[in-house]
């Protein structure tokens, strides 16, 4: 459901946020664009190491997700269209939220499109609503996607597009 949601298929320059292991990373370089750049930005060396593993051709790059603009830079990329995120949102401290969220922004292109999931069950959490709180103050346009109730556990992905 997050990946459908990104326009893929329109985009120059791709980035994903905690790939983990690299499940979505294999479903996002099989619908991008032929000619577009992507790379995947994984804090835990383990993970990273993992991601590459799963996914050979995937720019993976073991950094925080708030140093994005820096990463970027280093490849000769001022910017991204789309932003993916698997980073587990309501487990973080508020000024964590800001600081990436900061960085998002900072890198995403007017009219790109960020997506990241929740867990439904995950919403009755202060951190989960601070979290939304955050993402419509910083986005115009953000909305929720219907609830994959096939997903264990059941999740959904917000969508933001910035202006």
């Amino acid at each position: 459901m997050m990946i459908s949601q990104a326009d893929l298929h329109r985009a120059e320059t791709v980035l994903e946020l905690g790939p983990g292991t690299g499940i979505v990373t294999e479903i996002i370089l099989e619908n991008l664009a032929q000619d577009a750049r992507f790379m995947a930005l994984e804090i835990n060396p383990a993970f990273a190491t993992a991601t590459r593993r799963r996914c050979p051709a995937a720019d993976v790059v073991n950094g925080d997700a708030a140093d994005a603009r820096k990463h970027l830079a280093a490849r000769g990329l001022n910017g991204t269209d789309v932003v993916i995120s698997g980073l587990p949102w309501a487990a973080f401290p508020g000024s964590l939220q800001d600081r990436i969220l900061s960085a998002v922004q900072d890198v995403l292109r007017p009219g790109g499109r960020f997506t990241t999931f929740a867990y439904v069950q995950g919403l009755l959490l202060p951190q989960a609503r601070r979290f939304e709180k955050r993402l419509r103050a910083r986005f115009p346009q953000v909305r929720k996607t219907p609830v994959v109730w096939r997903n264990l556990p059941p999740a959904f992905a917000y969508v933001a597009t910035k202006s």
